[in-house]
């Protein structure tokens, strides 16, 4: 898709870059098919000749000068075809640049300005008439064929340019609808990526914070208890090396995110509960563990369901070391799965970051579940999330 809209903008810059050059020759074009028709229906009017002779030549210059506005037809639409109108009433040299300027007009402006200036005509056809017919001598059959010739062409000229008119406007429209569904697109690829991106780092931290924090208890334990038992050094170091282990494996498992599809994936499920307490009890936490709940669960809450137990046992690891934890679960299809996560609070202040639990906020949201946290009224620190369980 970034490709197709790099191409759409190369391709609009030569474009602009080419436009100029078009109009230029555009113009010069209707310049001299304005003059040479300008020139031959001049010398078929010369069979009859001007009652006064001093008229001719400024019939002759008039209207070739007329010609050489349409070198500004795009600048002043408007002006340049009320000029050429006027022109065009006593000149014959100016009738094919008239033509052109009405139908520029009707390109470039509203149905109502293009509709004005080409009845101007109307108001104008009894000075051709009054003018051919004194200083021409013009038979009347002829005017008449003229006159009626004239606005022939003129409002064919006329319809043919607003035509063009709707057709460009409609391709402008779907040109400028496409842009939008193009960056409408690419707005969606890049809060698909976001939304990845968050992913991802909520995944690292609910899987890795846990294996982190059971490294970081034991290896403070033997920093502190230096001149320990060599039979408990090395049940700690057993520890810390299967801990890190673990946490390689998880961090495999989340990296695999980015190269096998979501469902290809190892996902913790609510029968992982049991061993991950079992984990934080090995590594010395006092958990009591109570689920009340048939095994039926449904996979996306059981998933979301170890993702709170999890936090709440890192924050407990992490915040009150040594201090007992209960967790329990209970809940039935229809009425929702309940997790609460209680742990007592040491007396220095709970300092902590936040971002476990924000991470859990916005699970329980995409859950559709609610989450409450923060200090009792016993001195205890609770985690509470309710998670739908359709019936």
């Amino acid at each position: 898709m970034a490709g197709t809209g790099q191409l759409t903008t190369e391709w609009k810059a030569v474009e602009r870059r080419r436009r100029p050059v078009r109009n230029g020759i555009v113009n010069t074009l209707m310049v001299v098919i304005s003059i040479v028709m300008g020139l031959i229906v001049y010398n078929d009017a010369a069979n009859a000749p001007y009652a006064y002779r001093w008229v001719e030549p400024i019939d002759l210059w008039i209207g070739l000068a007329t010609c050489l506005l349409l070198f500004f037809r795009r600048r002043w639409p408007v002006q340049i075809a009320i000029a050429t109108v006027v022109v065009g009433s006593f000149s014959d040299t100016a009738w094919m640049a008239t033509l052109f300027a009405i139908f520029t007009l009707a390109i470039h402006r509203p149905f109502r300005t293009t509709a004005l200036v080409t009845l101007l005509n109307l108001p104008l056809l009894p000075l051709y008439a009054v003018y051919s017919w004194h200083l021409r001598s013009t038979g009347f059959q002829d005017l008449l064929f003229t006159c009626v010739f004239a606005l022939f062409i003129y409002s064919g000229a006329a319809a043919w340019g607003l035509f063009l008119r709707s057709r460009r406007q409609l391709v402008y429209s779907l040109e400028e609808r496409a842009e939008r569904a193009e960056d409408f697109a690419h707005l969606q690829a890049e809060q698909a990526q976001l939304r990845a991106r968050e992913e991802i780092a909520r995944e690292m931290h609910d899987v890795l914070g846990h294996r982190l924090s059971l490294l970081s208890v034991h290896a403070g334990a033997l920093a502190y208890r230096p001149h320990a038992p060599t039979s408990e050094i090395a049940g700690a170091a057993e520890i810390i090396r299967a801990s890190a282990h673990h946490a390689l494996q998880d961090l495999r498992e989340v990296i695999g995110v980015l190269r096998a599809p979501v469902g290809e994936l190892p996902q913790p499920m609510f029968a992982d509960l049991p061993a991950l307490v079992e984990s934080s009890r090995q590594a010395g936490m006092v958990v009591d563990l109570r689920i009340d709940a048939p095994g039926n669960i449904p996979d996306h809450v059981g998933r979301t369901a170890y993702r709170v137990v999890q936090e709440g046992l890192t924050n407990a690891l992490k915040h009150a070391p040594g201090q007992p934890v209960r967790i329990q679960l209970n809940g039935v299809p229809g009425d929702g799965l309940t997790i609460e996560v209680l742990n007592s609070v040491p007396s220095a202040p709970r300092t902590d970051g936040g971002q476990g639990l924000v991470g859990l906020a916005e699970r329980a949201k995409l859950a559709d579940g609610r989450i409450e946290h923060g200090r009792t009224g016993d001195g205890e620190f609770r985690l509470w999330v309710w998670l739908p369980w359709p019936a």
